[in-house]
């Protein structure tokens, strides 16, 4: 049996979450903020579906769905109101995993094969609500899509007869029995819908269920039990933690074997605090969570490794880490690409928010979109000239040039690096 997920669903209209597709009851009135607390209590991933019945109201669907993806740190599958190929761009540019075709609709299997071949068979996921749809459209799905989202509750044994696609199932039932028949299903890799889309819902307890019930579910696990390890004679082991992209090492804290469990099975990191002698969770009052990308012991067994996604600065002073104080040696360059682009993003944004008479910065935000894109234009051009000219050197200051002007326009726009990152990471 393959490894289960546990998939929330939002349903979007007119700008708000509401309980059900045929239910505009109000289940919140914040998209970005439930969706960030479905991501924050451990669920593995998303369905968005958007509800809008016009093209102001799909626009502004998608600008939720850009604001959730800077909020999250699991993947997201949406769709919706897609009646041409650029809203599908529009759903992958704004960060889903996968654009969802409702194959209840004509239009979504007429358009299946060429938003696969323009964006990837892997991009594209089809929802149906009957069995019927999927046996008239079955060499379509099959050929062109890479998930499926079942609306309803159906006879998943025939329907795996028909496929071999994975599949989510979006069902209304709260029955504990008829949702655990579901998650063993083999061809099912996920469920969703009431259940699993309740406000507070304890992903990591409801997965303990499903795992007295025979049902593997994603999670961290580990290889090691906590009695291997050498801890100190108060039962600690210090945790060295290191941010996973750029290898800055963020802080050093302690774990008891409590802190360990509770790291492994929320996927967040938490400590044991010698001073307050109790567990804490880092971010559990700031918000600036690091979520485990990977956990090593050293050749002793006695230090770990916490590689980690660090939200947020990661001192409580406010600084990127806690080792920012130097008592010895000497300065030396930063050249980690993404430290040195960093550091220059952060400068824009704090001039933007900090102005400083005299700036260059602030005087591109002042004169406002049009100036900023006339510079990025300009710099532009001067990258394409440099590049006609032998010296490799003109080059190089042209192009540093044309990547700050870049940046402010991120800011202005509210882009960070970390979204033309993951844009350029899903190509």
């Amino acid at each position: 049996m393959s490894y289960k997920r546990l998939i929330p669903c939002i349903f979007i209209h007119k700008g708000k979450a509401v309980k059900w597709f045929d239910n505009d009851e109000i289940l919140s009135e914040d998209v970005v903020a439930l969706a960030k607390e479905y991501s924050d209590n451990g669920a593995d991933e998303l369905l968005v579906f958007d509800l809008s019945s016009s093209d102001e109201e799909h626009e502004e669907s998608i600008g939720l769905l850009r604001k959730i993806n800077r909020v999250i740190r699991i993947p997201m599958v949406a769709g919706g109101n897609i009646r041409r190929q650029e809203d599908v761009k529009k759903i992958l540019y704004a960060g889903a995993k996968r654009a969802m075709l409702n194959f209840s609709k004509p239009d979504s299997y007429q358009m299946i094969e060429e938003a696969a071949k323009r964006f990837g068979q892997e991009k594209i996921a089809v929802s149906l609500n009957d069995f019927d749809a999927l046996f008239k459209h079955q060499h379509l799905i099959q050929n062109y899509s890479s998930e499926i989202i079942f609306m309803h509750r159906l006879d998943l044994n025939s329907v795996m007869n028909v496929t071999d696609i994975p599949c989510v199932v979006v069902t209304d039932t709260l029955e504990e029995p008829e949702l655990f028949k579901i998650l063993k299903c083999p061809g099912v890799k996920g469920l969703s819908g009431r259940y699993i889309s309740q406000r507070g819902m304890d992903f990591a307890a409801y997965k303990e269920d499903c795992a007295k019930e025979g049902i593997r579910m994603t999670s961290f696990e580990s290889i090691m039990e906590f009695s291997e390890f050498k801890t100190n004679r108060d039962g600690l082991i210090p945790v060295v933690v290191q941010n996973y992209k750029t290898a800055e090492v963020l802080m050093l804290a302690y774990m008891n074997k409590e802190a360990f469990d509770k790291t492994i099975k929320t996927g967040r990191m938490t400590y044991y605090s010698r001073s307050r002698e109790c567990l804490w969770t880092k971010g559990e009052t700031s918000g600036h969570f690091q979520y485990v990308k990977s956990l090593t012991i050293d050749c002793d067994k006695d230090t770990l490794l916490a590689k980690v996604e660090q939200i947020g600065p990661a001192c409580h002073t406010g600084h990127p880490t806690c080792f920012f104080q130097p008592i010895a040696g000497k300065d030396y360059d930063e050249t980690n690409p993404l430290q040195v682009f960093q550091s220059v993003y952060r400068t824009i944004v704090d001039r933007r928010e900090h102005p400083k008479e005299g700036s260059y910065t602030n005087y591109l935000f002042d004169k406002g979109i049009d100036k900023i894109l006339k510079k990025i234009g300009e710099e532009a051009t001067e990258v394409v000239i440099a590049a006609k000219n032998p010296n490799p050197e003109e080059v190089k200051y042209e192009l540093s040039d044309f990547l700050y002007h870049a940046m402010v326009l991120m800011v202005e726009k509210g882009l960070s690096w970390e979204d033309i990152i993951r844009e350029l990471a899903s190509r």
